[in-house]
């Protein structure tokens, strides 16, 4: 349990250091699996299912980005973890950002892979509306045909093939109303540039530059106004970094690990 609520997690449990990992939107901490390899001999790493998706439970129809960043605090804690870097993936970035803003003293570091501190465009948002009446007609197997290939640069498609059937059947083990929910949450959340700007907590973007959700124009508008933070560039990925370029990313994110704070001793 993480305060009320059921959180399903996974934690290496030895090292000094601590990362803990937030999977985007359609996905669970199985995501993670291979990438978890070449991180768990140097440094503690926790992934866990957000609310919603894996075999977390669902709580109402929306779960707000600020609802899930106090579930991940809850579970963090639970952990006996007294400071961390959180990674966020696409969704899971959003949910760091909202765990930066609400519970700062947890953090060592805040790393987004493929994510922004922007809030959903209308256009977005009406993106996601369409997505929810597609669930709740029954026809989810619509999101299976595009999400899961759409996150990868098209030259990697061929040879992530098993990535993607991975991702694939992700999306129909899903249930319905944890889709829903998180899509609500997506809609509903908030600008958090000016949080990242204030932040005492060192920030790292690491970004794909053939990401077809977040455009390299898009991708370096951000970049240039965050000038705190550090960036990695993936040359050769696109939403899906950490599995299109997994050593590239993971060493990148345990620079910056090391490069942080002296680690806290867990409870």
């Amino acid at each position: 349990m993480a305060g009320e609520t059921a959180l399903h997690v996974c934690d290496s449990q030895i090292g000094g250091r601590c990362v803990v990992l937030l999977h985007g939107y359609l996905e669970s901490m199985l995501v993670w699996d291979d990438f978890i390899k070449l991180l768990y001999k140097e440094i503690r790493v926790v992934s866990m299912d957000l609310p919603g998706h894996g075999i977390s439970v669902v709580k109402g129809e929306m779960h707000s980005m600020e609802f899930l960043a106090d579930t991940v605090a809850d579970g963090i804690r639970a952990l006996g973890i007294r400071r961390c870097t959180v990674v966020g993936h696409s969704m899971g970035g959003y949910v760091a950002l909202a765990l930066c803003e609400r519970h700062p003293e947890l953090l060592d570091g805040l790393v987004l892979i493929s994510s922004t501190p922007n809030a959903d465009t209308p256009e977005k948002q009406e993106n996601r509306r369409r997505e929810i009446e597609a669930v709740r007609s029954g026809r989810k197997e619509l999101l299976s045909r595009i999400a899961p290939s759409a996150g990868f640069a098209e030259e990697n498609r061929g040879r992530m093939q098993d990535a993607i059937e991975e991702l694939t059947e992700q999306i129909f083990v899903t249930e319905d109303a944890g889709i829903i929910a998180l899509l609500n949450g997506m809609i509903a959340r908030k600008d958090r540039n000016e949080m990242l700007r204030t932040t005492k907590v060192p920030v790292c973007f690491i970004l794909g530059r053939k990401d077809g959700y977040i455009p390299v124009e898009t991708a370096e508008r951000m970049v240039a106004e965050h000038p705190e933070a550090e960036v990695v560039w993936l040359e050769h990925s696109g939403h899906m970094g950490f599995l299109e370029e997994p050593e590239k990313t993971a060493a990148a994110l345990l620079h910056f690990v090391r490069s942080g704070a002296e680690p806290a001793p867990a409870d």
